[in-house]
């Protein structure tokens, strides 16, 4: 059946039944962007003007870096934050692990991040003998 054909079939009423693969969409795309499919309008970089970096202005006085925390305030106007003595921060601040992670010997059995770490190297050897187990 041509495509002519097919077309007729199509006005001829809305009783007849016209199989999935002679209907033919005419509307309903998405129309392209202004520079085109995959990208090819977009503006180039002009290859004679290199990028420039900006500075950051780094604070060398000492006495600034010892009373403030430095680069803290992100507004135009104003100052950085002033650090308090440690008796103004709360106790649980101190008791932060900032070093590298603790082995799974190292912590309790009874919390969740133990638990955690337990199911992620189960999972991972899980899938190691998945990749390795032949077809």
């Amino acid at each position: 059946m041509s495509l002519s054909s097919s077309l007729c079939l199509l006005r001829l009423g809305k009783n007849i039944i016209v199989p999935s693969q002679y209907v033919v969409q005419i509307k309903g795309y998405a129309k392209a962007d202004a520079g085109g499919m995959f990208g090819k309008g977009k503006k180039k970089l002009k290859l004679s003007q290199p990028l420039e970096r900006k500075v950051l202005p780094v604070e060398t006085d000492p006495e600034k870096l010892v009373k403030f925390v430095c680069g803290s305030n992100i507004m135009k106007e104003g100052q950085d934050i002033e650090i308090k003595p440690d008796s103004e921060y709360p106790d649980w601040l101190w008791d932060i692990h900032i070093g590298p992670p603790l082995k799974l010997e190292e912590l309790d059995p009874d919390t969740k991040k133990y638990w955690r770490r337990v199911k992620k190297a189960a999972m991972r050897r899980t899938n190691l003998m998945a990749k390795l187990k032949p077809f």
